[in-house]
This record gives C-alpha cells, sequence and structure tokens, in this order.
C-alpha cells in the first residue's frame, strides 16, 4: 500500500478524468492540477470560477477559447519531445477547449483574488535551464515562474530528467515564512519513457524513486511512481527524484501558497547542502537539453 501523500495514477479521478488534485482533496489551500485527456474531435468546456490556471499540453495540440480570446497551442508529440507553449486562463473566466487529434493537457492551477487576463505563453519563450551537474544534472522549463510569466498565485515548472539521474537534489523545503524561505504547496505529477538505443522513447514505460521527509520523521516517504502518478508536499524537505537506468524522467511542479509576491524560495536540508559546492567542479550531463521548443536535441 502506497504512502498517503502518494497518489498512484487514477487513484484522485472523478466522472471526467483520472487525475483530478483540487485543494480539497489535498487538504490545503491553494494548489490543484487536473489532467485532462480528449480523444480526436473530442471538447471540454469549464468556468475557472475562483481558480487562475494553465492549459499546458502534454501530448497533442488544442484550441483554447477564452473570453472571447482564441489561442492555438501547437502542443507537442509527448513531453521529451519539445518545450509546449501554453495558455493562461484568470479567474471568472468561461473557457472552451477542442482537440482535433486528441491529446493529454494538463491544468495546473491555484486558488486566487486577482484577475489577470487570458494569455499566450510562446514555447520560443520558455527559459530552458540546466541544473546541477553530473548524475544531478536535470533540465527546467520554468514556463510559468514568478521571472519569465506573470500570475497572481499560480508557479508551475517542468523538469526533465535523463535515465539514471537524480533531481530535485539536494533535499529541499519551503514550510516556513522567513528570510529565504517561503510557504509552498507543492504538486509532483509524473511521466516516463523508455529511453531506446535509437533516440526513439516508448511513453509510459518505466519508474522512479521520490523521497519526502521532515526533520522529525512525522512525514517519511520513499515511494516507487509510475506514469501519471502524483505525489503531494504539503511540507518537508523533497529530493531526491531518482531515475532508473533506461527510463527518462518527467515531472510537472505545481507550487502556490500565501506569499503576497510570487516566490520558489526554499531551504536545504543542512546535512546535504554542500553537495552544491561540489557542482563548481563537475560537468552538466551531456546528455542534456534533451529538447528545447525547436524539438529533440537526438534521434529522429
Amino acid at each position: 500500500m502506497s504512502h498517503p501523500l502518494h497518489i498512484p495514477y487514477g487513484q484522485s479521478a472523478d466522472d471526467y478524468d483520472r487525475v483530478v488534485v483540487s485543494p480539497g482533496y489535498a487538504g490545503w489551500t491553494y494548489a490543484g492540477l487536473r489532467v485532462i485527456e480528449l480523444s480526436s474531435g473530442e471538447t471540454r468546456s469549464w468556468s475557472t470560477g475562483s481558480t487562475e490556471m494553465v492549459v499546458l499540453p502534454l501530448a497533442g495540440s488544442c484550441v483554447i477559447e477564452c473570453e472571447g480570446r482564441r489561442f492555438e497551442l501547437a502542443g507537442r508529440d509527448d513531453v521529451f519531445s519539445r518545450v509546449s507553449d501554453f495558455a493562461y486562463l484568470p479567474i471568472d473566466s468561461e473557457v472552451r477547449l477542442s482537440s482535433r487529434r486528441g491529446g493529454r493537457f494538463a491544468l495546473p492551477s491555484s486558488e486566487s483574488t486577482r484577475r489577470l487576463e487570458p494569455a499566450y505563453g510562446p514555447a520560443e519563450e520558455v527559459p530552458v535551464e540546466l541544473r546541477g551537474a553530473g548524475q544531478a544534472t536535470r533540465q527546467l522549463n520554468n514556463f510559468c515562474d514568478p521571472q519569465s510569466f506573470p500570475a497572481d498565485k499560480l508557479v508551475a515548472v517542468e523538469c526533465i530528467t535523463p535515465a539514471g539521474n537524480w533531481s530535485s537534489y539536494p533535499p529541499h523545503k519551503h514550510d516556513e515564512a522567513r528570510p529565504g524561505e517561503a510557504v509552498l504547496e507543492e504538486i509532483y505529477y509524473f511521466e516516463l519513457a523508455r529511453a531506446c538505443e535509437d533516440g526513439s522513447r516508448k511513453i509510459g514505460e518505466g519508474f522512479a524513486f521520490h523521497r519526502l521527509y521532515t526533520a522529525d520523521r512525522e512525514i517519511d516517504m520513499c515511494e516507487q511512481v509510475g506514469q501519471g502518478d502524483v505525489v503531494l508536499i504539503p511540507r518537508g524537505y523533497h529530493g531526491p527524484s531518482m531515475t532508473s537506468p533506461g527510463y527518462d524522467l518527467y515531472y510537472l511542479n505545481v507550487l502556490a501558497g500565501p506569499a503576497p509576491e510570487r516566490t520558489m524560495t526554499f531551504c536545504d536540508d543542512p546535512a546535504h547542502h554542500w553537495i552544491r559546492e561540489s557542482w563548481k567542479t563537475d560537468v552538466p550531463d551531456e546528455r542534456l537539453p534533451l529538447a528545447t521548443a525547436a524539438g529533440p536535441r537526438h534521434g529522429p
């Protein structure tokens, strides 16, 4: 039986979707996530109500209609093939999503009170960051972080970890309001792929592990995660996320909290903070970045 903070694919399902994490479901105040899976020609309509959100294609393309605006999202074949464009949807909006060929679309969200305008986020403007070094190298697609895209409370980024590497390392937390740290609820949504010798990938194959713990070990979790799984981070040190040799790991991070300004400020576990110094003399993994807005770096 899995830890209560590990939500296997389908466990949070409602009448429409297999991955549905509302603040009420998570037992907190702000952060949420829904993953919509549509067949060819299918549409979905909804009201955002008190939540701001982003539509982020995980696989496929779509058209978003919101408050008289129309955004055509080119999307991507899968999360490892390309950095995607996206659409921002404010509170109190009527939305229609349609997809001619179908696909899988993430809706990271946050409870909000300030209304911004609907907006399009081009893939070419998403900052791609390489973080860490050696076997702790990973790729961050900072599509909706505080520096790159405006929102009220919502922060969302993607992380790609190549086969055999560790990410979310060193372990860190953001559960206290103090200098250098902010209170943030966080959701991890995982996808995996088998990395084939010809450069292609078999989406949905493989497994990884994710660690979450508090200093007093009231929370002490190390769970195997697979395609479509979610881990909730209400507090405590989280990381590393470790992917098995042969399998690339993707996760979408959704963060939100009570701070008046959006931030991703965190505090490392003091026992492991030293590892950052070692990166100064190590080299980044040459496999990264796996992909940019232009498409895959390697393979067909």
